[in-house]
């Protein structure tokens, strides 16, 4: 396991800490290689950062903006991932960048995913960027405790790519990118805020099965270092 805890006051803080370190990196690559890649993630915890990335200066036009996961449900739902993006990150100098959206309108969650897959691989791969979020059940991206899919899902043979996943937990079907997908981000970002979720981080850093808490598949076996982002 290989992670770096950095700890930060309040939330505000986190978000202007992690904007930087995220604007860095996606300047670097768009110096490097003429194109940049984001991964991000849903859920009322990333909005902050999500707002002070997006008044960051960088060649907003060379990034292409994806999420780690989403629910099969269209961009106007007030659940979708995408809505959360659009109305928070997609704004200001970052309106600028492309997006790849999960959800298609297609006849199935495992027709999008197929689409989706097939879109992805013009961004390229690793990511660049990927931020990851946890649930209190131990879930990362829609790998959910019980989930349909779960063992394929953090499977290392699964290429890259996105897959469906249905859970009890999850509400709608989702689609989400495979762990081959994410675990060797340029850099890979678990960000998680309130004492709750510090007490989830050390029971998944403990002994048990990745099944348990998926997103010890991130902390066990990512080929990249986490970098963990914690405010109180």
């Amino acid at each position: 396991m290989s992670a770096r805890l950095h700890e930060f006051k309040d939330g505000a803080t986190l978000a202007e800490s992690l904007a930087d370190r995220v604007a860095g990196v996606l300047a670097d690559a768009v110096a490097a290689r003429g194109k940049a890649t984001l991964a991000v993630s849903g859920g009322s915890t990333p909005k902050a950062f999500f707002k002070a990335l997006s008044g960051r200066d960088l060649d907003w036009s060379k990034v292409t903006i994806t999420l780690v996961d989403e629910r099969f449900v269209p961009a106007d739902n007030a659940r979708s991932n995408h809505l959360l993006v659009a109305d928070n990150l997609l704004q200001g100098k970052a309106k600028e960048a492309g997006f790849l959206p999960l959800y298609r309108a297609a006849g199935s969650a495992e027709e999008a995913a197929r689409i989706v897959s097939a879109d992805a691989e013009s961004l390229g791969h690793p990511f660049d960027v990927a931020i990851l979020g946890m649930g209190t059940d131990g879930h990362t991206a829609s790998f959910f405790p019980g989930g349909n899919r779960l063992a394929e899902a953090i499977s290392d043979e699964t290429p890259r790519g996105v897959i469906t996943m249905e859970a009890e937990g999850a509400g709608e079907p989702r689609l989400t990118f495979t762990f081959a997908s994410l675990q060797d981000a340029r850099l890979l970002v678990l960000h998680i805020e309130g004492q709750g979720k510090k007490d989830v981080l050390a029971a998944a850093e403990g002994d048990g099965p990745e099944t348990d808490m998926p997103v010890r598949a991130i902390l066990r076996r990512a080929a990249t270092p986490v970098d963990i982002y914690w405010a109180p």
